[in-house]
């Protein structure tokens, strides 16, 4: 061992304790004159830094490839939120269209974002992967009653809705709907379209937008109102889609309004890309049969999905029970066989749901009663090698999780149980089968409820749910991945279900 690499060590060892204190002070985000030149030297090339420009860095795992989009993706909010504080403090706000898809819940990770400063020249900032930051200085839309979000100033949603111009509600009519559910009286927007000389064109747009979502005496209010203070205004509906995604409720969680919207939104493009439903099968035996013939190959795709590398002959030797985890000390911490092992008791247990759902129970019911026993298989094989513990497989993440080189950022952690209470009332709500199954399966992908397994659950509830309506046990091939994966981002993150309907509805014509 040559003599400086003890030094080195030492360095570095330096080097990550002083940026575990920067990481927990400042949310990752890390500047030059945080660190010696030493330290960020070493950080650097160890790969536990990564630059996002010039005297600006974010942490990161130095076993991601370099052309992995995931730290930066995962990183985004945390690094605006940290260097807009770092530069302006608290004398800045995101302009009022980033504010509202903030206070909508929709944090994917946009190209732009738009900040507004008291005191900064304008210029735009190029960071990782097609990302900027656009500032700019006006005194004027820094607001004074700014309210906080992700860890970012910004505008409150109603002072934010009468200030966006009416692209905002052509190219984000879902998250107009949210917002505007989210006001729960117009008192909230009056002060702002009053003030001044008065905003004649936005108290017109906003009085448009309730009677669209069928909230008329507040947009008669809004009109008599202005008209009272200012001049005459009629409403004009700045929407252009054909119909409202949300009944207006007394629901005020903007993850809940998203499911809602994307529910009632998207379910008519599934129900047009999937045949009549067969019904419930009449010979129960014979469908588990072809359930239970389909277990290799499903397994085989399923895992490969995900990454891991498993083979016929394992996944067949699990089946047989000639895997022993206890056995072999070089098998049992193999990562492989360890998933291999648990998809099958995983599989065993949504096969005992389907025969449930066969018999005639709710479908809703079984999957919300059961998607937690079909993670505890998944997982439990870890357990008896003492990897997880076994409180780890009772309850769903405690913290964020994200996406392998996705923009989509699933909901933070304290709206997981009003989530997933809404998606288990949408599913019983459903009448077609095929819509269960596709915006089940998607939408609890879109909430991620757990640190890992999220695809495979919600690939199970999708086949849990396909056989509510008789479809059969549908194998989503991994030589489609690429397919696969881009279909998901276009809904999550481009709000189109199409590509995904369509692609699983020809998944399920191909499969034996």
């Amino acid at each position: 061992m040559s003599s400086s690499q003890p030094a080195r060590g030492k360095l570095l060892a330096e080097a990550l304790r002083h940026l575990r204190r920067l990481q927990h002070k400042h949310h990752g985000v890390v500047e030059s004159a945080d660190l010696s030149d030493e330290h960020r030297t070493a950080l650097l090339a160890t790969g536990f830094l990564r630059q996002v420009m010039k005297g600006w860095y974010i942490c990161a795992d130095p076993a991601e490839d370099r052309g992995d989009s995931t730290a930066w993706y995962a990183s985004f909010w945390a690094f605006l939120s940290g260097y807009l504080a770092k530069r302006f403090g608290k004398r800045y706000c995101l302009n009022p269209e980033a504010s509202l898809l903030l206070h909508t819940g929709n944090t994917a990770v946009p190209r732009q974002v738009v900040a507004v400063a008291r005191q900064t020249g304008a210029k735009t900032l190029s960071l990782p992967f097609g990302t900027s930051l656009l500032l700019y200085q006006d005194t004027k839309r820094v607001p004074r009653s700014r309210v906080e979000r992700s860890g970012l100033q910004v505008w409150p949603v109603a002072d934010a809705l009468c200030l966006v111009g009416p692209s905002f509600f052509i190219g984000h009519p879902r998250e107009a709907e949210i917002a505007l559910a989210m006001v729960r009286d117009p008192s909230e927007l009056l002060p702002t379209l009053l003030g001044g000389d008065g905003m004649p064109s936005a108290a017109a747009r906003v009085a448009g937008a309730l009677l669209f979502v069928g909230r008329d005496a507040d947009a008669q209010r809004i009109v008599k109102d202005f008209s009272a203070a200012h001049s005459s205004i009629r409403p004009e509906n700045p929407f252009v889609i054909e119909a409202p995604s949300l009944a207006p409720s007394r629901e005020r969680s903007p993850h809940v309004l998203r499911l809602r919207s994307m529910w009632a939104g998207w379910r008519e493009a599934v129900v047009a890309r999937f045949p009549v439903p067969p019904g419930l099968p009449v010979d129960a035996a014979g469908y588990l049969s072809q359930v239970q013939e389909r277990y290799v190959a499903d397994a085989r795709n399923s895992l490969s999905i995900e990454g891991y590398q498993v083979t016929d002959a394992l996944i067949e030797a699990v089946a047989r029970g000639d895997w022993n985890p206890e056995g072999d000390e070089e098998q049992r911490k193999t990562r492989d066989a360890l998933a291999a092992r648990g998809y099958y008791q995983a599989f065993q247990a949504v096969k005992a749901s389907i025969s449930r759902i066969i018999a005639g129970e709710p479908a809703a019911d079984v999957v919300r009663r059961e998607h937690h026993d079909w993670y505890a298989g998944l997982f439990a094989p870890s357990v008896s090698a003492g990897i997880l513990k076994r409180h780890q497989l009772v309850g769903y993440r405690t913290g964020p999780v994200f996406i392998r080189n996705s923009q989509h950022v699933p909901i933070p952690r304290e709206a997981l149980l009003d989530a997933l209470e809404e998606l288990f009332d949408l599913i019983a709500a459903e009448p077609h089968p095929a819509v269960r199954a596709v915006l089940g399966k998607h939408l609890f992908v879109f909430i991620h409820p757990y640190f890992d397994g999220n695809g495979r659950i919600g690939r199970f509830l999708m086949n849990a749910l396909f056989a509510s309506g008789g479809y059969p046990w549908t194998v989503i091939r991994v030589s489609r991945r690429a397919q696969y994966m881009q279909a998901l981002e276009q809904a999550s993150v481009g709000g189109d279900i199409t590509p995904l309907a369509r692609f699983i509805a020809e998944e399920m014509a191909q499969t034996p």
